[in-house]
């Protein structure tokens, strides 16, 4: 195989060691590997550089293992060019897995260009992205707070979420806080509603006559504190994204400008993708990043399974998330498209295909700096009008009807 790099190292990283294999091909086609083992503490780690850059390593290849590449990646990427490999891509052949046969074969299939690199955003796009991350997980253990305490009232049969279509809402609060307190009268609780719950009192006396016990009372105050610490941790985490991402408010208007996408899924777009699209050559390089296209699985001319392949799943949640949001704006595109699309593949399916077409609309407003504009809600009849023209005409026919077409003037 032709060699790309004439000195180049592979990294086997683990959590507390590092294989290290420079390895150099002279003129003359000689092959030289110098194996050296490293810990994992900063002191080591800049050595380790020190040692890579004084035998004249240009590139360094490592595999991307779980968070223990990213303090190695910190310290290596001012002074090497380096390719964070997908572990699947690298393995060895079987029956010859030793962390050091794994960093001689990283820097063999280095040398000879055989890798393919990840996409790491820069510094400050990294810890933008901690944060959008680290608020996600937060959001998504509020829910789950949430449902916990639908669980505490259910087992002392108050049917509250049956009658208020969130138990934690302004109103919701106000009543559970008066349960902890040991209010247990539901003419009181329900008086606690506001404004449009107001309107179901009858429905939630009912509803909130229970068999509470004092067991009741603790665990829902534990796990309304628990609610309220995790609301100001995400409350705090929104002021930190909100400054970070102040320089870019531009691109973030655009961006809510989509149907589907708030402020809090355009964050997420900005800190997943960043900016500037142009590590992606295309939409569809951004897509199958993303992991919201369709795979290819083929052999013998024969196709099978076309899953949507494995991606960013932080991108792909606020996607769908998105293009759930779309499908129910009214008398726009992405409705439209939601409804064909839903109606032919399925909802899941459908929703997954109008995320693909949300990011891709993204990606040309990041690339051409456009602004969003709706292709409205007839578009997609327009395109195919003959064929919806022959398909109702056809379904009358069979009904027994005569059909006469007469063009509109106008």
């Amino acid at each position: 195989m032709e060699v790309i790099l004439s000195c180049c190292a592979g990294l086997d990283v683990h959590k507390d060691s590092v294989e290290a294999c420079v390895r150099r091909t002279s003129a003359g086609g000689k092959v030289e590997h110098e194996v050296r083992h490293w810990g994992t503490t900063t002191r080591e780690l800049v050595e380790m550089s020190d040692w890579l850059s004084s035998l004249g390593v240009t590139h360094v290849a490592m595999e991307s293992t779980g968070v223990y590449w990213k303090p190695i990646f910190n310290i290596l990427e001012a002074h090497f060019e380096i390719l964070l490999a997908n572990a699947h891509h690298l393995k060895n052949v079987p029956g010859r897995k030793t962390d050091i046969r794994d960093c001689q074969w990283i820097a063999q299939l280095l040398q000879h260009g055989l890798l393919k690199g990840s996409f790491i955003p820069p510094r400050p796009q990294r810890e933008l992205r901690d944060l959008t991350r680290q608020r996600t997980q937060l959001v998504d253990e509020a829910s789950r707070i949430s449902n916990r305490i639908q669980k505490v009232l259910e087992d002392a049969n108050v049917k509250l979420g049956s009658v208020a279509s969130n138990v934690v809402g302004a109103s919701g609060r106000s009543m559970l806080e008066a349960i902890v307190a040991g209010q247990d009268d539901p003419v009181q609780l329900a008086d606690l509603a506001r404004r449009r719950l107001r309107a179901k009192i009858p429905q939630l006396e009912q509803a909130l006559y229970g068999k509470l016990t004092e067991h009741h009372r603790w665990m829902l105050r534990l796990l309304l504190d628990q609610l309220n610490n995790t609301e100001q941790f995400i409350a705090r985490l929104d002021e930190r994204i909100a400054e970070l991402t102040r320089p870019h408010e531009p691109v973030l208007e655009k961006l809510d400008a989509i149907p589907g996408v708030d402020r809090r899924v355009a964050e997420v777009l900005l800190a997943e993708i960043g900016p500037d699209v142009t590590p992606f050559p295309t939409d569809a390089h951004l897509a199958s990043w993303a992991g919201i296209c369709p795979g290819n699985n083929e052999s013998a001319g024969r196709k099978r399974s076309g899953k949507t392949t494995k991606g960013c799943r932080w991108l792909r949640q606020a996607l769908v998330q998105a293009a759930w949001a779309a499908s129910h704006k009214k008398d726009s595109y992405f409705q439209a498209h939601a409804r064909n699309l839903m109606h032919r593949r399925g909802r899941k399916r459908g929703l997954v295909a109008v995320a693909h077409s949300l990011l891709t609309v993204i990606y040309h407003m990041l690339k051409e700096g456009t602004v969003y504009s709706d292709l409205g809600a007839a578009f997609l009849d327009k395109l195919r009008s003959k064929q919806l023209i022959r398909f109702h005409v056809r379904r009358l026919q069979n009904l027994g009807l005569q059909v006469a077409l007469t063009p509109d003037a106008a």
